[in-house]
């Protein structure tokens, strides 16, 4: 079974940049292939990636829906064919970027075929990494399978830490199986104080634990550079790695 990890949390937290890192940490340690889900409809992770993106599923899902699909061809052919397209192939590692929420109307179909053609695709890779929005509506939407691991990313402010104590609650209610739930916080300048780590602590909350500000990250992502393509021995991404190690299997 592969094992699947959600990214999570508020917008400028940096959670898809560290979503980078964990695909670039997977690869590092012959954990390939890896498939990267990019399931906020803010896609960007194939830039932190470098890679650009030709299609997505939910273009796939818009012209099933709007009846496009070509004569003499079934809706669970043309949706294979789609899904097909959609996917970004890269050393070691795969990208399939979900697109747009659905519009008006009813999408149970084109959902239901898509839910069932990710499910065989996922069953091809021993990790799974999904970028997500906030809301986690994507992860139920995307796949029938347990998360394995929620990692919710949080910058230093208390704002932050807040919106990430209720992200771990929404993803809980939700019917998606985590694994467990996991605390990242981004872009730290000191070591957590008591008060905070009192707060994570009073939420019952694990802190798998922090990544420090960097001017190499912040550079390449004002520049466009693609933030995987930093050197391994940068102090961000030592402290990345150093979590992934602690939590994954």
């Amino acid at each position: 079974m592969p094992i699947s990890i959600a990214l999570a949390g508020k917008g400028g937290t940096g959670k898809t940049t560290v979503a980078g890192m964990l695909i670039k940490y997977l690869l590092k340690t012959d954990k390939s292939p890896v498939l990267a889900v990019d399931a906020d409809c803010n896609a960007n992770l194939n830039e932190v990636l470098g890679l650009e993106v030709s299609d997505t599923l939910g273009n796939a899902r818009e012209e099933m829906k709007k009846g496009t699909v070509p004569s003499g061809m079934t809706k669970d052919v043309f949706m294979d064919m789609k899904l097909q397209q959609a996917i970004i192939e890269h050393d070691g590692y795969d990208l399939v970027v979900m697109g747009q929420p659905e519009g008006a109307g009813c999408y149970c179909a084109a959902n239901n075929l898509l839910t069932g053609f990710l499910d065989k695709l996922i069953g091809n890779y021993p990790y799974i990494v999904m970028d997500n929005e906030a809301g986690m509506e994507h992860i139920s939407r995307l796949t029938t399978s347990n998360v394995d691991i929620l990692l919710i990313v949080a910058d230093t402010s208390r704002r932050g830490l807040q919106a990430a104590f209720r992200i771990d609650k929404l993803a809980k209610s939700l019917n998606i199986g985590i694994g467990k739930s996991c605390l990242v916080i981004n872009q730290t300048r000191e070591a957590p104080s008591d008060m905070v780590l009192e707060m994570i602590s009073k939420e019952n909350m694990e802190l798998a634990g922090t990544i420090p500000a960097d001017d190499t990250v912040y550079e390449y992502d004002l520049n466009g550079r693609p933030t995987v393509e930093i050197p391994d021995d940068n102090p961000a991404i030592q402290a990345a790695f150093d979590i992934f190690a602690k939590i994954l299997p």
